[in-house]
């Protein structure tokens, strides 16, 4: 009795922070965690460029060609992570801690199947899957290898994304933090010793890849079984989601995360595809400006990731002011951080560029792109937020849709004609023309949802 007392006191405390402490401090709360983590697996993105770079440009290319394999891993693990996420802080936001644990359990065991699944599938097509990818024949050995550590993970990333945003949408950002950041240190420190002093190529990259993300699973898992989370993960408790034929809400609430990693995975499949046209420099090119411009973005986008879950439990909770507070501070945040990004990025791009591959026609074709793409990230603040709105809230429809423009519905088609068109400066400009479309389409919408928004409800205790 003692024991579920303090429990019950243990959420209504959480309860009360979510739905009471003032936006700005929430946000930040929760967002400076997932920037913090976001941070330090992109500067891991950007070291393991770097000491892979040193093996040559098709090596450099192969990056790119693992980042689509990686964004295939990361929908499932984010499809479920977010669509599990969601709705558990919802229903923690409207006080049912059982179904939470339920959504959580089903998330957790689903996720872990697809990295299962994902694994066996990708060793025995490896060859065709690093073409499929974008591959040139010069860069299949170093792709090839580089992959087939990354497909002996893929069960622990995909549980790993799904753990980290069920933390997260609990309100417990630190927690998520821990698992992230330590992964992502250990991966850093493994390229090093493995590529530099152990001289093991590009297959030490692969396994300190491998070996990080098992670590961060098994951090992250004894967050959950050492009772230090709401939600509770069971194989009881996921039979019973089924019964309560809850899968279906979970697909449906993280597919516009399937949506937008997927799409972020045949993009770049094109892209490269397009790249090789001109060249392993190209591929290399546009490889190094996308881990740049990801890393730029990594602040603005870890700060929204904090409005997640506070989007999501005070919808629940029926706090619609909090929700609306939350979207304009998080924009905010996000672009006056980008803003420092972007003038740094310009004014620097070529002594950024030069750090991962000082090549004279690397250098040449990831100018351009890079302050291309520096000029128009501006607009990601509101187009991020508005989807991650649409996301935590459970306007699936509207959330799909913001989900393939970016990388998909928008760029494919500005990607092919472009190159068609232009050329080479068709490909390094294609991104920023995506991002325009996007941000046209997205700001009518956010404009029709904020001012629907009903007046709050009145708790309920």
């Amino acid at each position: 009795m003692i024991r579920l007392d303090s429990k019950r006191a243990e959420q209504s405390v959480q309860y009360i922070k979510m739905t009471r402490t003032p936006i700005p401090q929430l946000v930040l709360c929760l967002g400076l965690p997932t920037t913090i983590s976001m941070l330090v697996t992109n500067v891991y993105n950007v070291a393991d460029t770097y000491f892979v770079s040193q093996l040559g440009t098709s090596a450099s290319g192969a990056v790119g060609i693992i980042f689509g394999l990686m964004s295939i891993i990361q929908a499932f693990g984010f499809m479920l992570g977010q669509g599990s996420g969601s709705i558990l802080s919802r229903s923690l936001g409207a006080k049912d801690v059982e179904k939470a644990s339920r959504i959580a359990s089903k998330g957790f065991f689903s996720a872990l199947a697809a990295g299962i699944l994902i694994s066996a599938l990708g060793l025995l097509f490896l060859d065709p899957l690093m073409r499929l990818l974008g591959s040139t024949e010069t860069i299949l050995p170093y792709a090839r290898t580089y992959a087939f550590y990354i497909l002996l993970a893929a069960p622990f990333m995909t549980a790993s994304f799904t753990m980290n945003n069920i933390i997260r949408y609990e309100g417990r950002a630190s927690y998520a933090m821990i698992g992230l950041m330590t992964g992502g240190i250990l991966n850093i420190c493994g390229d090093w010793f493995l590529m530099q002093i152990c001289h093991m190529g590009i297959a030490g990259a692969g396994i300190s890849t491998a070996v990080s993300q098992l670590i961060s699973f098994s951090i992250l898992l004894f967050m959950f079984l050492s009772g230090r989370t709401q939600c509770r993960l069971s194989i009881r408790r996921c039979m019973q989601c089924m019964k309560e034929k809850e899968l279906p809400a979970i697909l449906g609430t993280g597919f516009p995360s399937m949506v937008r990693q997927g799409m972020s995975s045949v993009a770049t499949m094109l892209l490269n595809g397009q790249a090789a046209v001109y060249g392993d420099a190209a591929v290399a090119a546009m490889s190094i400006v996308s881990r740049i411009c990801f890393f730029a973005f990594a602040v603005g986008l870890g700060i929204g990731q904090g409005f997640q879950p506070v989007s999501a439990y005070n919808y629940g909770a029926g706090k619609f002011s909090r929700v609306r507070k939350a979207f304009f501070f998080t924009i905010i945040v996000g672009e006056l951080f980008l803003s420092i990004m972007i003038v740094f990025g310009m004014v620097f791009s070529r002594e950024i560029i030069s750090i991962f591959r000082d090549d004279a026609d690397v250098l040449a074709i990831a100018m351009v792109a890079l302050r291309a793409q520096l000029l128009t990230l501006f607009l990601l603040p509101m187009t991020s937020c508005t989807n991650m709105l649409f996301q935590s809230v459970g306007r699936n429809r509207e959330a799909t849709l913001l989900s393939s423009l970016r990388n998909g519905l928008a760029f494919i088609p500005v990607l092919l004609v472009l190159s068609m068109l232009m050329g080479l400066t068709g490909i390094e400009i294609s991104q920023s023309i995506a991002d325009i479309i996007t941000w046209l389409v997205t700001v009518p919408l956010a404009i029709r949802f904020i001012r629907k928004l009903p007046s709050d409800r009145e708790d309920v205790v």
